[in-house]
């Protein structure tokens, strides 16, 4: 049924929306896990602006919407690393509920596209990794139909054409992670121990700078060899502390109490999460210049892009007198939750535009309004 204000107040729609997390991690991660992380903060988001929204998610996951579990748990932690059977099956069931949503937005990569073209309509699928090899490309031409989101305007610039309707830069909540007037007297690496991250880059850039570096990192199955044969050697150097993977609870404090945040990627990096992360707690982040970091990083307000170690080091002296509150400010303009909120809910209406939905007057005016059935 529709309803409508019997006064004529501003009103807003209210959208019935599914979001499908990978299983990998619970929503939120207990420890690392990006895309996880991103869609617990859209989720929640959502709920806030008071639409009706349907988590599909690991069993143990935490949130403010209808939670829908497509594993008893979070599949890396449970030992399971091939998680597309646990997916297929999650997907079965979105597709069996999709009639009650007017929106299904998909976090699982492609794998929607095939099952759900009677669907396409109320469909997108927002990419989270790096798009750079052609052995994907075929879905795109299979299945032009399917709509799709990057999460950086670099990340879809090496895909042939594809129906993109937007690009949204990730977001999270304001009250995350406090702003930190003042860093200590170390500079942060946060990530995977892994050749593209590069670690043995964040190590050199400090040694050279002469300053204490602080790694919260993890390592996964298919970096060990590489973490012990490149890394290991290196974390005797008293100037390096490895702490190991950190969750939520950890990374406030490890941030904030930052000088700079080194993110010495090498690779084409679709959006980089804890740039934005650090940039909260106001520290600023020293970035190499590959993939999305020229359009996540303002130059000279949140940090500073390099090319090289000789830049790097230099980086480190300009990051010390930095003023940290201009960081937090280039944060609170460009990478709140809201703001990614109110991005997608933009292309939801896009979608949805001709499914019936429900219309709630603006907040302010609820309790003096009469709701009368429409239709």
């Amino acid at each position: 049924m529709l309803w409508f204000a019997k006064a004529g107040f501003t009103s807003e729609i209210i959208l019935r929306i599914a979001q499908i997390a990978p299983l990998a991690e619970a929503v939120p991660p207990r420890l690392y896990g990006g895309t996880e992380r991103v869609v617990w903060w859209l989720t929640e988001a959502l709920v806030d602006l008071g639409h009706d929204v349907t988590l599909f998610a690991s069993g143990d996951s935490a949130t403010s919407a209808k939670l829908i579990p497509g594993s008893e748990t979070g599949l890396r932690l449970a030992g399971i690393n091939d998680h597309t059977a646990h997916t297929l099956v999650m997907l079965d069931q979105v597709r069996r509920m999709a009639d009650q949503f007017d929106v299904i937005h998909f976090h699982v990569d492609l794998l929607p596209h095939a099952m759900f073209q009677d669907y396409a309509g109320k469909c997108l699928t927002t990419l989270h990794g790096r798009q750079d090899m052609p052995d994907f490309w075929p879905v795109l031409d299979a299945f032009p139909n399917m709509s799709l989101v990057s999460i950086s305007d670099y990340q879809r610039r090496p895909m042939p054409p594809a129906n993109f309707i937007g690009t949204v830069y990730h977001g999270l909540p304001d009250e995350l992670i406090p702003f930190s007037t003042r860093g200590e007297g170390y500079l942060a690496f946060i990530g995977r121990m892994s050749p593209e991250k590069r670690p043995d880059r964040a190590i050199a850039i400090a040694t050279a700078a002469g300053i204490p570096i602080k790694m919260a990192a993890k390592v996964d199955k298919a970096d060990e060899a590489y973490f012990q044969s490149e890394i290991a050697p290196l974390l005797d150097n008293p100037l390096v502390d490895y702490i190991g993977e950190i969750g939520d609870a950890d990374k406030a404090k490890f941030l904030g109490d930052a000088m700079a945040l080194l993110f010495p990627i090498d690779w084409p990096e679709p959006f980089g999460l804890v740039m934005i992360e650090a940039m909260a707690a106001g520290t600023p982040v020293i970035a190499w210049g590959n993939g999305s970091v020229p359009e996540v990083i303002d130059e000279g307000e949140s940090g500073f892009i390099v090319h090289s170690l000789d830049e790097a080091v230099m980086a480190v002296n300009r990051a010390r007198i930095l003023p940290r509150e201009r960081v937090r400010a280039r944060f609170d303009a460009r990478f709140t939750a809201r703001r990614m909120a109110s991005d997608y809910v933009a292309l939801y209406e896009q979608l949805a535009s001709t499914v019936p939905r429900v219309v709630m007057p603006a907040v302010a005016e609820m309790n003096r309004l009469e709701l009368l059935p429409y239709g």
